[in-house]
């Protein structure tokens, strides 16, 4: 048994003498205590990881993020200092296409403050690998970084975020909880009470399920007030759903597999679909303004990536220039990542439409 099973085994020990112990889990609980072992692992990304995320497939999608935080920081007047924020930065391979493409603009890496969200201990020394030469600040949460105006950048980071999980049922919604069966093995079941008030849609049948995510409510809500107070931006970038909508979407990737989320806990990446309506109440709700959602494939077409990728193609050979182009439709292709992942912007009400969105700042 690998180090990493055998730890997984103790985590799964502790959760099931906690569950004895106190009773079911809430499917929020489950997924923290989860999350959390399974980022302090190491490295888990890429062909060799559980998962690819988009700064793993072509540098063009980094390149343009930090080209439109330049732009951004040109807008907001050029604030000196001025954060540039991301939060759960992987290896830090977005962050570093980032800063080589932003370099273009005069004044921008002078003026910004780089700070990462990251708790992993594992994945800091891998981004601090990788960013080597810039002077760079680690952070367990947003409310850690100082005053000021701020850039926050954030791919497939909420959807790594808890959510709770209701159940509806002949007598109401009911909340589904993790506990252990006769067989000691997890499993799934519901809150003996009744669950309290939420915005659960009104046309649910029996057995539907309705996610919520309070952390996710919460963090939105925090960097929309910390814009609104102190100016700037923010970029997030994950998969999910325009409007509230019924359905369980919980899911755990293993090896760049589907794997039960209740078998070995642990070992592997546990997320859910976004709410983005819950997302824009949350941002609205402080006095934010907030753009989007609108499908990654467009909003990187109108920042320039196919431009991006014909030159990255340029004169190389067949095979690499062939490998280039397939990343870039990866990223932007309806059928692959073009339109489950989506783009929103939260913006200082005093600033303009950011790049890459419309007038409008509603759904796109």
């Amino acid at each position: 048994m690998t180090s990493v099973n055998s730890a997984a085994h103790i985590l799964d020990k502790q959760l099931k003498n906690r569950i004895r112990r106190y009773g079911p889990m809430t499917i929020a609980e489950y997924m923290n205590a989860a999350a959390e072992f399974y980022y302090s692992q190491g490295d888990v990304f890429g062909v060799g990881g559980d998962f690819t995320t988009a700064p793993e497939i072509s540098q063009a999608f980094g390149e343009m993020i930090g080209l439109w935080s330049a732009v951004t920081w040109q807008a907001m007047g050029m604030p000196k200092p001025c954060q540039l924020v991301e939060c759960g930065p992987g290896r830090g391979t977005l962050m570093s296409d980032a800063l080589r493409a932003a370099r273009q603009v005069p004044g921008f890496l002078e003026s910004v403050e780089i700070y990462l969200i990251e708790r992993s201990n594992a994945l800091k020394t891998i981004q601090g690998e990788t960013l080597k030469g810039h002077k760079t600040v680690w952070h367990s949460s947003i409310s850690d970084c100082p005053d000021g105006p701020i850039i926050l950048i954030a791919n497939e980071f909420l959807d790594a975020l808890p959510v709770r999980q209701f159940e509806k049922t002949k007598d109401g919604w009911r909340e589904r909880q993790v506990n252990i069966d006769k067989t000691e093995q997890f499993c799934f079941t519901l809150r003996t009470t009744l669950s309290e008030d939420f915005n659960a849609p009104i046309n649910a049948n029996i057995g539907d399920i309705f996610e919520v995510s309070p952390a996710v409510t919460e963090f939105i809500g925090m960097v929309a007030a910390r814009i609104v107070r102190h100016g700037g931006a923010a970029l997030f970038i994950d998969y999910g759903h325009k409007a509230s909508a019924l359905g369980d979407t919980v899911q755990a990737v293993k090896g760049h597999k589907f794997h039960h989320i209740l078998d070995s806990v642990g070992t592997a990446d546990i997320t859910a679909h976004i709410d983005f309506e819950a997302v824009i109440r949350a941002a609205r709700s402080v006095g934010a303004n907030i753009f989007g959602p609108i499908e990654q494939g467009i909003w990187l077409k109108r920042l320039g990536i196919s431009v991006r990728g014909a030159l990255l193609a340029k004169d190389q050979a067949p095979s690499v220039a062939t490998e280039l182009e397939s990343g870039i439709r990866r990223l932007i292709e309806p059928n692959a990542m073009g339109a489950l992942f989506k783009v929103v912007a939260i913006v200082h009400p005093g600033l303009p439409s950011p790049e890459g969105f419309s007038q409008s700042g509603s759904y796109e």
